[in-house]
């Protein structure tokens, strides 16, 4: 176990590299899946995060409770910005936070993270009306024309059909992420940041890069 009292530095968020915070990323997750968790001591911590905040990298990850972000990551206060919408899409006011994050703030790396039995993606699937959730589903619906090639029962109830869609409208995120934001986009062509997206197993904890 490591125990690591300080957040990270300005000197030090600088000499990270894109893929240098995609592998740390990996290697948090295997140690979270093998129980192993890095040792903090988070009062610390906090006392030093006050004076200023130099993250690794962006997540946009689902509402679900069930994907406790920083702890499937292994990392702690300070490393991760988090953003967080039913159904992981984005707009206006989550590409500006990740502007924000990477272009003023340093951050290395955009992770968008899917999840297996996601409940907005089988309501888009469903075409739920209720409330605002019937405005926020139309976000997610790219995904499902994207998935037309799926060979297989299109309902929320196969498994399998979920997923691939899940998977599309990271995909989809991802695209949008690039078409919206020329900050990042460019971002990304020059180097300064990669922009991926994964897919986060409920049952297991795994996270699957795509």
């Amino acid at each position: 176990m490591i125990l690591r009292e300080k957040v990270l530095t300005a000197a030090e968020q600088e000499a990270l590299t894109p893929d240098s915070v995609l592998q740390s990323l990996k290697n948090g997750n295997l140690r979270f899946l093998a129980n192993d968790l890095t040792e903090r001591d988070h009062s610390a911590m906090v006392r030093n995060a006050a004076k200023g905040q130099f993250p690794k990298a962006v997540i946009l990850s689902c509402l679900d409770s069930r994907i406790p972000v920083e702890d499937v990551f292994d990392k702690g206060i300070g490393d991760l910005f988090v953003a967080r919408v039913a159904g992981n899409f984005v707009n206006e006011d989550i590409l500006g936070s990740m502007e924000f994050g990477c272009k003023v703030s340093g951050a290395k790396l955009i992770l968008v993270i899917g999840h297996e039995a996601c409940g907005a993606i089988r309501a888009a699937i469903d075409n739920v009306k209720l409330g605002n959730i019937t405005a926020m589903l139309t976000k997610i619906k790219p995904a499902l024309d994207k998935s037309q090639d799926f060979k297989g029962d299109k309902s929320s109830k196969n498994d399998d059909y979920v997923e691939y869609v899940a998977k599309q409208n990271v995909l989809n995120t991802i695209q949008t992420i690039k078409s919206k934001s020329p900050i990042l986009a460019e971002m990304e062509e020059s180097g300064q940041i990669k922009i991926e997206g994964s897919y986060y197993h409920i049952q297991t904890g795994e996270i699957e890069f795509l």
